[in-house]
């Protein structure tokens, strides 16, 4: 089987090849081609693949293009995890936003927006080409915003485009954990969008778990999320939300944090992997060692402002280890063999959820099987995330018009009615300012 990984000159390929090396089941994947827009990056990653494969039996061949077209042709799976504009692109993102006094984050608020107006003509154009050159192939996306990005793809691939995060699943994980329950044997009930979802319950044969760690300050202290949001908040709120929400329920925090920081997210990105990259220019130097060393790194600081500003320490070491990787095998291993299991991916609504109408894609828990993904019946959300969701939503529907039309308007609808945004005035030197720092953006009219 065929595995074509579009950004394969992205930082997190190792992840993902990693998964492959150990998945030795009958059709496992037995060849993997990258493609990237930047040749110099193909070659570092080759050059990590292949000393990640030294040793390995049977690992799978690794070749690299930069021609989309060779890359998709006789696919089985497309992984796609691009990033348009690159990482100089995601820190002015930031920079035009922290300087309206708003959030700036890739795939909330501001920089969401941005990120996904430059995204959604590239992914539908990828979707498309996937249509012609690969009929058959199925598509997991997991390019940010991941929901926003593989709802354009779906206009073109209906179901057999899937978006994958990892965030529930590490989440769910640490939830089970506090309540001394096996993350394998529990079963999560968590619904929303990409960063944007609610644990509602963890059930342990059958019995729902959550209730009994909301009543205890000392167990919601003893996670991530408890920290980050406080045990009061929780309790509060009946559910436990996504890392993300932080970033809305701590809005005026979270903006002061980045706004005294150093370097925000994205030029921390940034600078390090130009370093990363660089380095690998050296033929002599260990490039499994060099990318592994940089990749702790980058996990230790993952949202490091937000957790500075709740008090919530360091992450935990289970934390550490990536995890999206895990579900694209898991997604892919259960399509391509039949495996049935179930999963939290971004999938088309179909009824589940009917405050939103059925091609809108949401995170919820699914069936997968040789036929796709299919959600999960869920409960009607409260209102608190009813509002959340929809206004989003609605948010991304705005987005995609403008990246299909180039329409100013409904570019500056998409800012402007965004929760995180508190004045048409500022989303219209937003929606300026983005047109300045992208010039791909100009075209809004």
């Amino acid at each position: 089987m065929r595995l074509t990984i579009l950004g394969g000159g992205g930082f997190r390929v190792p992840l993902v090849y990693g998964a492959l090396l150990a998945d030795r089941g009958a059709g496992r994947v037995t060849r993997v081609v990258l493609h990237d827009v930047d040749a110099a990056r193909l070659d570092a990653m080759t050059r990590v693949l292949a000393e990640q494969a030294a040793g390995v039996p049977d690992a799978p061949e690794v070749a690299a293009t930069t021609d989309l077209d060779e890359a998709l042709t006789g696919a089985g799976f497309v992984f796609s995890a691009i990033r348009v504009g690159g990482l100089a692109g995601r820190a002015e993102d930031e920079r035009v936003a922290l300087a309206e006094g708003v959030l700036g984050q890739e795939t909330v608020g501001a920089g969401g927006i941005a990120y996904g107006l430059r995204t959604v003509p590239v992914a539908e154009d990828i979707a498309r080409r996937v249509a012609r050159l690969a009929p058959d192939a199925w598509v997991i996306n997991f390019t940010n915003p991941a929901g926003l990005v593989t709802e354009a793809m779906s206009r073109h691939l209906g179901d057999r485009v899937i978006g994958i995060c990892d965030s529930p699943v590490g989440l769910g994980r640490r939830v089970a954990r506090a309540l001394g329950a096996d993350p394998d044997r529990a079963q999560v009930d968590y619904v929303g969008l990409t960063h944007l979802g609610w644990v509602r319950a963890l059930r342990v044969d059958g019995r729902d778990q959550l209730p009994r760690l909301l009543a205890d300050p000392a167990l919601l202290g003893s996670f991530e999320e408890g920290r980050l949001f406080g045990a009061d908040w929780l309790a509060a709120l009946g559910a436990i939300p996504n890392e993300y929400l932080h970033y809305y329920y701590f809005d005026r925090e979270a903006v002061r944090a980045y706004q005294e920081a150093d370097r925000t997210r994205g030029a921390f990105l940034r600078d390090q992997q130009h370093g990363f990259y660089a380095a690998m220019r050296d033929p002599a130097a260990p490039a499994l060692a060099t990318w592994d060393r940089t990749r702790a790194e980058r996990e230790a600081t993952y949202m490091a402002e937000n957790r500075e500003t709740a008090g919530a320490g360091e992450r935990e070491p289970e934390d550490l280890s990536g995890g999206y990787e895990k579900v694209a095998l898991a997604l892919m291993r259960a399509v391509a063999r039949d495996e049935r299991t179930t999963l939290i991916l971004n999938v088309r609504n179909r009824g589940t959820l009917a405050a939103l109408d059925a091609d809108a894609v949401i995170e919820v828990p699914c069936l997968v099987d040789a036929n796709g993904a299919h959600p999960l019946a869920a409960d009607p959300l409260p209102a608190h995330a009813a509002g959340l969701v929809t206004a989003v939503k609605a948010v991304e529907r705005e987005v995609l018009e403008a990246a299909r039309t180039g329409s100013r308007a409904a570019a500056l609808r998409a800012f402007a009615l965004h929760p995180l945004v508190d004045s048409v005035t500022v989303a219209r030197r937003l929606l300026d300012g983005y047109a300045r720092a992208h010039p791909g953006l100009a075209h809004l009219r």
